[in-house]
Order: C-alpha cells, then sequence, then structure tokens
C-alpha cells in the first residue's frame, strides 16, 4: 500500500485519517521520496480546505440550530449538535486530520516515519494504543523494538575497509536478490554492510511473536536502505523505520513514538545508555564487530571478523540465543501468568527471568576497578546473585582480573570458582550462567 494512493487524501467520510490509522499504520511506504510525500501533502491541503469550508459551514447551521434548540429545548438536536464537535485528535501540516481546521500551536508527539508532518496528540496515541494492544494480545503478540548497527548488522564506509578486508570487495552478495545475501556493497552510500549471521531466520520467527520496529541512530535514507536488505518483501516492519530523525530527544531513543503500550514492548540493543528511561524494557546485545573499523571505534586493538575470514556462530551465535530467550518470555507472558492479559507487563517478566540466570550464586569481588564495580555488582543482582564484601563459606565465586590476590588465593585453596569479569558479562549476554572453566584468570605478577 502506498503512500499517495492509500492516504487519507483519496477517502471520503469526515474519520478517514483516523481509519486509516486505526487499520493500516504501517501502510505508508519506506520508500516514499521526498516528492511523493510533498504532493501527497498538498493533496490533503486541498481536501482539507474543502473540509474547512464544510465544518465551517456545519457550524454556521450548528448557530440557528441551537436557537431553535434554545426555543424547542429539543434534545434530540442538541445531541445531533454535539456529535459534529471535532476533538482534533491530531494534525497533518497545520490541518485537523479529521475536520481540516487550521490548528494553532503544536502539542502531542510527531509521527513522520508513518508520513511526513502526520502529528497525533495524546489521547489520540492513548486510544491508537489502547486498540492496537487489544488487537495484538487477542493474536497472541507483543511488540519488539529492533535497534540495526552492532545488533542485527555491522556497517564500515568502503574507504575504511583495512587491506586485510579489501577481498571483501570480490565477495559481496547480489542487491537484485539480497534475500539470499548478507554482504552487500551499497556504492551509492560509499558503504557495505554485513548482516549478523541467523538474522533472517531470527526475524521470520520473531514475527511470529512480535510487532517489531527497527530504531536506529543512523539517519532516514540509511535507515531505509537497511530495512531493503533486511526486509526486502516488506514482511516484517513496513513503514515501521524509526531513524535519529523521528526521535524527540536527541541522542536517546524513546517509546514516545512506537505506537505500543510500554508494558508490551521488548528493546533489543546493543547500547543501554541510548534507552535512560526504558531500561527495563531493554535486552541488551552483545555487539556484532565484523569490520575492523567497528572493533576501532569500541576501543578493541584486534583483528576485525572479516580480517581472520570468521564470522559469528550461524546456530549459537548472539541472535541465536536471544531468540530462545524472547521465545521464553512471549511464552511466560501468555502462557504462564494469571490474571487478566491486559493487566499483564512484559518488564515484570524480563525482570523474573533474568533473576533466575545466577540464582544461587555468591559473589565476592577482588581487586575491581571502582569504576566498573558498581555496575558489576548491579548486573549480577540483577541475575539473582548475592554480593558481599568479605569472604565467609557461602562464598561460591570469586571474580578478578588477577589471580595472586588474596581473595583469588582464597578461592583456589577453598575450591571456589574463581573468574574474570567477562564470566558476568556472558551471562548477562546470554541469560545462562556461562562455564566457569571458560573464564579462568591467570596471575599476573
Amino acid at each position: 500500500m502506498s503512500v499517495v494512493t492509500d492516504s487519507p487524501v483519496h477517502s471520503s467520510g469526515s474519520d478517514d485519517f483516523i481509519a486509516y490509522l486505526d487499520e493500516a499504520l504501517d501502510a505508508s511506504s519506506p520508500n516514499s521520496s521526498p516528492d511523493e510525500e510533498a504532493g501527497s501533502q498538498d493533496e490533503f491541503e486541498d481536501v482539507s480546505r474543502t473540509k474547512r469550508r464544510k465544518f465551517e459551514s456545519t457550524e454556521e447551521t450548528e448557530g440557528s440550530t441551537s436557537e431553535v434548540i434554545m426555543e424547542q429545548k429539543s434534545v434530540d438536536v442538541k445531541s445531533s449538535v454535539m456529535v459534529d464537535v471535532c476533538t482534533h485528535p491530531g494534525s497533518f501540516g497545520d490541518m485537523c486530520i479529521r475536520c481540516g481546521q487550521k490548528l494553532d500551536g503544536e502539542s502531542g508527539v510527531t509521527f513522520g516515519y508513518i508520513h511526513k508532518g502526520l502529528r497525533l496528540h495524546d489521547e489520540e496515541i492513548s486510544r491508537l494504543r489502547d486498540t492496537d494492544m487489544k488487537k495484538f494480545l487477542f493474536h497472541k503478540k507483543l511488540y519488539l523494538v529492533l535497534d540495526l548497527d552492532h545488533t542485527l548488522l555491522n556497517t564500515t564506509l568502503l574507504a575504511h575497509l583495512s587491506s586485510e578486508e579489501l577481498h571483501l570487495l570480490n565477495e559481496t552478495d547480489s542487491l537484485e536478490d539480497v534475500a539470499k545475501g548478507s554482504l552487500f556493497k551499497l556504492e551509492h552510500m560509499h558503504m557495505m554492510t554485513k548482516l549478523r549471521p541467523f538474522v533472517r531466520t531470527f526475524l521470520k520467527e520473531a514475527s511470529e511473536m512480535f510487532e517489531m520496529y527497527i530504531y536506529t541512530m543512523g539517519d532516514r535514507p540509511y535507515a531505509l536502505e537497511m530495512a531493503k536488505l533486511l526486509d526486502p518483501k516488506k514482511e516484517y516492519f513496513n513503514a515501521k523505520v524509526i531513524s535519529r530523525d523521528d526521535g524527540t530527544q536527541k541522542h536517546q531513543k524513546g517509546l514516545d513514538i512506537v505506537l505500543g503500550q510500554e508494558s508490551a514492548v521488548l528493546i533489543l540493543d546493543d547500547t543501554e545508555n541510548a534507552w535512560m528511561k526504558h531500561k527495563n524494557n531493554l535486552i541488551l546485545m552483545e555487539r556484532y564487530h565484523f569490520f575492523a573499523s567497528s572493533c576501532r571505534q569500541f576501543g578493541f586493538n584486534c583483528r576485525s571478523l572479516a580480517e581472520t575470514k570468521s564470522d559469528e556462530n550461524e546456530t549459537d551465535g548472539a541472535l541465536a540465543r536471544i531468540l530462545k530467550v524472547l521465545k521464553q518470555v512471549h511464552c511466560t507472558f501468555f502462557d504462564k501468568l494469571q490474571g487478566d492479559l491486559a493487566d499483564r507487563d512484559v518488564r515484570q517478566v524480563l525482570s523474573s527471568l533474568r533473576s533466575e540466570v545466577l540464582s544461587g550464586c555468591v559473589v565476592v569481588f577482588s581487586r575491581i576497578n571502582h569504576g566498573a564495580l558498581p555496575t558489576l555488582r548491579r548486573i549480577v543482582e540483577q541475575m539473582g546473585a548475592t554480593c558481599l564484601t568479605e569472604l565467609d563459606p557461602t562464598v561460591t565465586h570469586v571474580v578478578a582480573t588477577d589471580a595472586g590476590t588474596e581473595k583469588s588465593r582464597w578461592a583456589v585453596k577453598e575450591n571456589k570458582f574463581l573468574v574474570h569479569p567477562r564470566w558476568i558479562e556472558a551471562a548477562n549476554y546470554f541469560w545462562q550462567k556461562q562455564p566457569e572453566e571458560n573464564f579462568v584468570v591467570k596471575k599476573t605478577h
């Protein structure tokens, strides 16, 4: 469905755009050009002016009718007059999306990714969210907001390819049949993008449980290009592609522009600080660093996956593991919780499942950087472990970076687990306690 042919400007009836939003919020094509959007807005303004004249004419009629009402005290006529009053649920440009009346000032939230110039007022947003919530809960669906870079894919500028990565230039897949590829050269953007292993299976299976959005800090042209690679048939996202141009806060992502109740939204992102107001909805992803420029960006002095001609495991990599978590959350929400569906909260489900990861573990930290310690302690406690400051017989794990510390030596002597902080990090990413033998601490002096 295209923005132009199926937009409200071609429908009749005073509630055309409201019905359009209710029935086809995802109908606008992400491929719409600025010219098409401008044309659509011009048409909308023409029709809106006609509507406004009709509305004003109705108001004049209502004025004369009101005198009759006062004289005849007709309850039926009064009721019919009140029905015609527009509540202005939102605006398109500066005109009401329902009656076409010109509105003063700005209120509500702009949903430019649905259609350029669309702004919905808070009451209408709440109504749409309630309506969508009932529909999706009936179909056993929640909402899933997906980050792009380092979560579903990795992108680099062609000029930033290292000498050891130049072989990739001859290994890219066809942009004519993106569904069968994972490595793409976007000449017009001077970029190369590598899709994360398992991403196509992930999206297919996740779409059966979730209504999905893309939300990236990249600009809109980039977001739409990535959406084409991930969803060439427009089965998963359609118009639900949000870029930094659509956000309401600089350098922050927010659920205020997602038409889903916060209690039913999960977020998958590699950057926790991007979601300061919604950390309880967040599942933190292990970053995908395929290109050397990505490694350098985050301070890793190592060869990239591309340089070593390797990649994440398709069946046991980050996305495959997180899909299992999503299935567990979905199952718990719909099949294991008691009470009314509308009263359930996915954030409570996440918190409960996370608290089981290290349940029963008693942790002591030894000589950990003071800057990192509060974060590690918080993560450990969120995963259900108990943190102590001193050693005692109940301790199960000593977390350290040096096997030579007093507490580390005690752990070895008492046959306790001595693990590197990466053991905590891995458990946090995979939502599962990891084998301690994979995180051995070496003596540094």
